[in-house]
């Protein structure tokens, strides 16, 4: 037994040393005292204090389980979260919701179990990993489109089979910052009786009245099979929802193996994203000082020798620095600094586009913004 444990203790140091070799280790990060240009709490939602003290009033006010006891099947099944169900539905304009644990929880039960064998699952090629992994647990038929590109979706939806087709993108991709264009995805799903899945992880608080999302702000919903919206971004706190039909609902509750088959969140969290939403209800919430951070940072901030911003107009912005080692060096270097900025490496990203993902969020000032801006051209000029 000795024998054994030692071997494979020994193969997975080669995997981890062969990492290593080729600039793509990853490790764990604590940073302190550091400007958070890294985080995706873009609305500052995760350190308001207004919030949490509501969900403490929430909680103190009822007599809640510190933990949910089990699944939402068996023991873990409440009346709060029914009602921030039908809640965040309501707000997000759909018929009905479903809370999952997590965006990954949520992708992955939605797309392992929503196609069948003869069904098509055609996704945006940069789409995220959860939701890779959940069309990798599904037995339909997966397909790729170029990213943003609607000629090579349609050349996908031409050749489908006689099941289900669905289109999976997200709205605001998370390492490019850029937008899907909805519209003419939509057009195309209708064209080919194709259901449109929108992961709006990276746009919910952030586009639409009220932080609806880009769905919202198109005035999509109704033509939007499926969307997903994640707390752990804009929200500030944990979990996910999946809006849709009540029909749709109700199949998941059914089959999707990452609802069914894990403990339900607990009332602190339900109760930190209820006071979220409420949030984004008050006469108080105003996100125009992010839009405001988002331009200014752009703005005349060009560089050469392939090093450039990717287009966006969302908090994510992303400065490709080709190379493992030359992005990791800026980061470093940024860090140093008093920037918590992190690089982002292939295979995470394609080789040659690694970069810096910088978030902006309305707890950044524009002192800080621009003093990362100088340091960006102190270290990239050099």
């Amino acid at each position: 037994m000795e024998t054994v444990t030692n071997n494979i203790q020994d193969a997975l140091q080669q995997m981890l040393d062969k990492r290593e070799e080729e600039s793509l280790y990853r490790s764990l990060q604590v940073q302190h005292g550091l400007i958070d240009f890294c985080s995706n709490d873009y609305l500052s939602f995760a350190r308001s204090v207004s919030i949490a003290r509501q969900a403490r009033n929430y909680f103190a006010a009822d007599t809640y389980t510190s933990g949910a006891t089990g699944s939402r099947s068996i023991s873990g099944n409440t009346v709060l979260a029914e009602e921030l169900e039908k809640f965040i539905a309501n707000f997000h304009e759909a018929e009905a919701g479903l809370l999952f644990n997590s965006g990954y929880d949520a992708n992955v039960g939605l797309f392992s179990s929503i196609a069948k064998k003869e069904d098509t699952l055609i996704c945006d090629e940069l789409i995220h990993a959860s939701i890779i992994d959940g069309c990798r647990l599904s037995y339909a038929n997966r397909f790729r489109f170029a990213h943003n590109d609607t000629e090579d979706l349609e050349k996908k939806l031409k050749n489908t089979g006689k099941g289900n087709v669905f289109v999976a993108v997200e709205s605001v991709y998370s390492m490019d910052g850029d937008m899907a264009p909805l519209n003419d995805i939509v057009a195309l799903c209708k064209r080919y009786e194709a259901n449109l899945i929108v992961d709006e992880a990276h746009a919910t608080g952030v586009f639409g009245r009220q932080g609806r999302g880009l769905v919202h702000e198109l005035g999509l919903q109704a033509d939007v099979f499926a969307r997903v919206h994640t707390f752990g971004k804009a929200i500030g706190s944990h979990g996910a929802i999946i809006t849709g039909s009540k029909t749709l609902r109700n199949y998941l509750i059914n089959f999707a193996r990452s609802f069914i088959f894990t403990t339900a969140l607990p009332a602190h969290s339900l109760l930190t994203t209820k006071a979220a939403y409420n949030q984004l209800l008050s006469n108080d919430f105003d996100n125009s000082h992010l839009y405001h951070l988002i331009k200014y940072f752009k703005k005349d901030l060009v560089f050469g020798n392939g090093i450039y911003l990717i287009e966006s107009s969302s908090p994510v912005q992303s400065l490709v620095i080709p190379g493992n080692e030359k992005v990791r060096s800026v980061a470093s270097q940024l860090q140093q600094m008093g920037f918590d900025v992190r690089a982002i490496l292939s295979p995470s990203v394609p080789a040659g586009k690694e970069r810096l993902r910088i978030s902006l969020h309305i707890h950044n000032t524009i002192e800080q913004t621009e003093l990362l801006k100088q340091a960006l051209i102190e270290i990239l000029k050099a």
